[in-house]
């Protein structure tokens, strides 16, 4: 019993320590706990977000559109669960100039169903649920009116010019027609599209660089009133893969196993039975437009026929009254009357050449007969030539008709292709990625900071360790008093590091999420088993140090551990070698250097340990300085222009026109701007940037025209570059790099994110959906925004001439008659704030889609939730730092009170001891700075390597700034421990401290 009171006396005086180590805990479990709480909380309520709405696993869209066929073929597939048919149109309306909306079928089998956040679901025909983000846009509420124009061309992802190309497909088919919604529109419900959970009302950074060849908003509307049976797409879910987490590798290997499964043989089938069916409903028109030119032929002919008959029968009729009057007259002269009688009761029987004889001349002796036998005669050469004509019309059409069908495609996508998923995951996995590093630093501070506390804890009762021993204790239970010590240390602090762990790191960080994006039945959640292991690996760190220095003492016999510890043997240090400086230093000056180097373990410590704080607090930083300085980089460094505009194609002339004539252009290239997919599908064989690599980027593909390849380096800073370390790149020289016929230049955002370098082949998608196999001639530097450059030429090699668009509105016709230049690159006369206006003023011409000002992105680019995690980071970098300042302040001050009470029996004053303690730790302070800020820009550069997300590639930039900010508030740390140090070293007694410990 008296042990355990000792040992509790003994806590209750080293209640310093014990908070020391109990505060590091906190921090570290925090800092482990914190950042991957509120990341598992978000990923955990989208994922039930996605389970509830039915967000779908897999979707198949068509370039020909889907049947049903092709329906019940996918209904078949091994580990589907069920198939969605799904019917959407491409529409516009009017809304402060012209805008473009997909309006979306509500789905009846339960898949892709939007979240009702106001008013009710749509159930009629005419009624529709609309995005927060269009009533915001609009104007309009629950109850308003709108009415819509179908797109004339329209064509999405599933119904591309491919397949109306082909003659009418869609009519050809005959029973599968597009489908068609209803043009007058009542809004009934505000609805969460569950694809895209950006919140409109908050900020994205990728809004104003995306691509703008998608529809402004989606409108939801039920299936009555929606005709048509061809279907845009179908979406699936697979059996499984609700039960797995969407975010996890188990949940895509789930899926992965079905799409590889209609990647086989059910997309080849499929696709070859689909082009099938066109061929054989183009065949089927033919037959019937064959059957019914021979029908009306067969009338034409029939009628001719009639009038012929009635023709001849009317000659006849002459030619027999002619005969009878020539046989009348030959008897009247040389006949007897009997036989004149018979002759004039008879007609005279004629041969057919003399018949016909006699009709040609009683045609030719009349104009009325000789013209009617002429019409009758023209009619007959006009049906023949038309029966020809028809007839060679039919079998050119026959012949022509397979090479009008294209080839069907199919594409398999799953959840990874959508934006807004990938957006979050990506956001989420990167700052889970730092809250997987910075721990780690946590963890080997703490451990050191633990060792110094423990070993100078156990140093300090080195006589009373020798008398318990001596008294029979064992090793073990005499280590327990420190064991127990440390453990409870580690286990409050860690409590209360899981309470700011899973409470109050994530609450922060989830407020900034529910400002990017909208996620409902968000709630913190407790993860037992990680918050478990999280005060575990803390346990075991600082144990281990607890071990390390009881082992350190008690190995030792205990009539050694009764005699005090002798002092380390005099030596000189480096600086006494350097005579010109050392003769010069002052009395307390050589003391001090003394004090500082001989110490070697104390000086790795507190060096070790200021250094890494300074460290932490120079990445946070540094990350937040390689965020802020995007936006500046990419739209005042790399975009050198600074308007870009685009519009419909049907829109390209109007728009270069309404440009063109408000006078504010001083140059301009015009361009074919795309929304597509850059997909690299690595197996190890050399063709992607790094051996299996795999994954697909959002993109913006730029066509240049042929004869203005060398402009584009005027409007855009072409610089290749090269992968570098620790988060930096090998940039070559401005305008080295030139847009060639040979392959695509591709942005340095999406390319490290894909592990693309120059001479890598790629997939892209263009914006009808074709694919095509790219060579990746060179990657450009670039920081926001995913774009690809690609020459003109190139372009139609890779998604042939009659996949590109018309070109009759553009100016630049003479190059080719192969793409419509829907955009345009401009730089302007003005002041940024008058270009940012003039690009607000253009948005709202019914002609142009989208304007951007560079002025106004480089002033509004932030990234908030980036730089939450920041100011997270450096708050308790900045708590570590003052943790360990405490720390070493007072373990030091502990193994030096004799020295102090000496000083003080010298008489030195208070203020005199305070300043000779004080300069000690200044100087190691010092010293761990100069050391921190390299290690900072260090391991700020190899966190932003880690963070590869969508269209952004972090560039890491350190301002001078930041640098002294660490600096200052390292030292401004160590000023304040000094004012809690100083106090100690007034209370320390000479006499008591300098009694013999014998």
């Amino acid at each position: 019993m008296a042990f355990v009171k000792d040992m509790l006396r003994m806590w209750a005086h080293s209640w310093k320590r014990f908070i020391s180590i109990a505060m590091i805990t906190l921090l570290g479990v925090a800092v482990l706990t914190g950042i991957y709480a509120g990341c598992r909380d978000a990923f955990r309520s989208t994922d039930r977000f996605f389970d509830a709405q039915g967000l779908h696993d897999v979707q198949v869209l068509s370039t020909a559109g889907l049947s049903n066929g092709d329906i019940a073929a996918l209904r078949k597939v091994n580990g589907v669960a069920k198939v969605q048919a799904e019917r959407s149109q491409e529409v516009t309306f009017d809304l402060d100039g012209r805008k473009s909306a997909t309006m979306q079928e509500i789905g009846t089998n339960g898949i892709d169903q939007p979240y009702l956040q106001e008013g009710r679901m749509p159930k009629k025909a005419g009624e529709i649920a609309v995005t927060r983000k269009f009533i915001r846009d609009s104007g309009k509420r629950i109850g308003s009116r709108l009415t819509v124009t179908p797109e004339s061309a329209s064509s999405d992802t599933s119904d591309t010019s491919d397949t109306n190309g082909a003659d009418g497909t869609n009519e050809a088919s005959g029973t599968d027609e597009a489908p068609s919604f209803p043009t007058k529109l009542t809004i009934v419900g505000v609805v969460l599209d569950p694809q895209n959970l950006s919140n409109p009302d908050g900020y994205s950074a990728m809004t104003s660089f995306r691509s703008t060849a998608t529809t402004d908003y989606t409108f939801f509307a039920p299936s009555d009133g929606v005709t048509g049976t061809l279907y845009t797409s179908a979406t699936l879910l697979v059996k499984g893969a609700a039960a797995e987490s969407t975010f996890d590798e188990s949940y895509e290997n789930t899926v992965k196993q079905v799409t590889d499964r209609i990647d086989g043989t059910v997309k080849t089938d499929r696709q070859k039975a689909r082009r099938q069916e066109l061929l054989d409903a183009g065949n089927r028109k033919i037959v019937d437009a064959r059957a019914e030119a021979d029908k009306k032929f067969a009338d034409a002919q029939s009628q001719i026929d009639a009038n012929r008959q009635q023709f001849n029968q009317q000659v006849d009729q002459i030619v027999s009254m002619q005969a009878g009057a020539a046989a009348a007259g030959a008897a009247a002269n040389g006949a007897n009357a009997g036989a004149a009688a018979a002759a004039g009761a008879t007609t005279p029987q004629l041969d057919e050449t003399t018949r016909e004889t006699m009709r040609e001349t009683i045609i030719a002796a009349s104009p009325e007969l000789t013209q009617a036998k002429q019409q009758l005669d023209q009619a007959q050469s006009q049906l023949n030539e038309q029966k020809a004509s028809t007839e060679q019309t039919l079998k050119t059409k026959e012949n022509e008709l397979k090479t009008s069908i294209p080839q069907v495609r199919w594409y398999v996508q799953d959840r990874q292709l959508l934006g807004g998923f990938s957006a979050l995951k990506s956001d989420l996995d990167s700052i889970q990625s730092l809250g997987n590093a910075f721990p780690i630093v946590f963890l080997l501070v703490a451990v050191m900071m633990s060792l110094t506390a423990m070993a100078r804890m156990v140093e300090e009762d080195r006589s009373l360790i020798g008398t318990y021993v001596g008294l029979g204790y064992g090793r073990l239970a005499v280590a327990s008093r420190y064991l127990l010590f440390a453990l409870l240390a580690c286990l409050i602090g860690g409590g209360l590091g899981l309470i700011a762990g899973f409470l109050g790191i994530p609450a922060f960080l989830l407020v900034v999420l529910q400002g990017m994006y909208v996620m409902p039945g968000l709630r913190l959640e407790y993860d037992w088993l990680y918050g478990s292991l999280g005060i575990a690996l803390f346990v075991v760190g600082v144990l281990a140090a607890t071990i390390y220095a009881c082992v350190q003492e008690m190995r030792q016999t205990p009539a050694s551990l009764l005699r005090p510890k002798a002092p380390r043997a005099g030596s000189r240090i480096l600086l006494e070698r350097i005579r010109p400086v050392w003769n010069h230093m002052g009395f307390l000056s050589k003391v001090t250097a003394r004090n500082i180097f001989r110490f070697k373990s104390r000086l790795i410590m507190t060096v070790g340990g200021v250094a890494g704080c300074t460290a932490l607090i120079v990445c946070g930083l540094a990350i937040n300085d390689t965020v802020a300085d995007l936006g500046i980089k990419q739209y005042r460094d790399i975009y050198q222009y600074d308007l870009m505009v685009v519009s419909d194609d049907s829109d390209a002339l109007a728009m270069r026109t309404k440009v063109a004539s408000d006078g504010r252009v001083t140059s301009s290239l015009d361009v074919r701007i795309e929304s597509g997919d850059l997909t690299v599908a690595g197996s190890g064989d050399g063709d992607s940037g790094k051996a299996g690599s795999s994954g697909s980027e959002s993109i913006q593909l730029v066509a240049v025209p042929e004869k203005h390849l060398s402009d584009l380096g005027e409007m855009v800073t072409l610089q290749p570059v090269s992968s570098g370390i620790l988060g930096t790149s090998g940039v070559g020289k401005t305008g080295s790099l030139k847009l060639d016929d040979d392959g695509v230049i591709v942005a340095q955002s999406a390319a490290s994110a894909l592990g693309v370098k120059a001479g890598s082949k790629v997939r892209l998608t263009n914006g009808d959906g074709v694919q095509a196999t790219a060579k990746v001639s060179a990657v450009n530097r670039n920081l926001i925004g995913s774009d690809v450059y690609v020459s003109e030429t190139y372009y139609a090699k890779l998604f042939d001439s009659k996949d590109a668009k018309n070109t009759k509105n553009s100016k630049n016709s003479e190059d080719s008659e192969a793409l419509t230049w829907n955009a345009m690159l401009a730089k302007l006369s003005g002041s940024d704030t008058s270009q940012t206006d003039y690009a607000e003023s253009l948005e709202e011409d019914s002609s142009v889609m989208k304007a951007v000002s560079c002025a106004h992105m480089a002033d509004s680019f932030k990234f908030d939730l980036m730089g939450a995690v920041v100011a997270l980071i450096v708050a308790l970098a900045g708590g570590l730092a003052l943790v360990v300042l405490f720390t070493l302040a007072n373990t030091n001050v502990s193994e030096r009170v004799r020295e102090m009470a000496t000083l003080k029996v010298l008489g030195f004053f208070d203020r005199e001891v305070h300043h000779y303690v004080n300069r000690e730790m200044m100087i190691l302070t010092v010293m761990g700075v100069i050391l921190g800020l390299p290690l900072g820009r260090l391991v700020g550069g190899m966190l932003t390597m880690a963070l590869n997300m969508p269209s952004l590639y972090f560039e890491v930039e350190v301002k001078p700034l930041s640098y002294v900010i660490a600096a200052v508030a390292t030292m401004a740390f160590a000023l304040l421990v000094q004012l809690f140090v100083n106090p100690v070293l007034d209370r320390i007694d000479p006499i008591s401290s300098l009694k013999s410990v014998e």
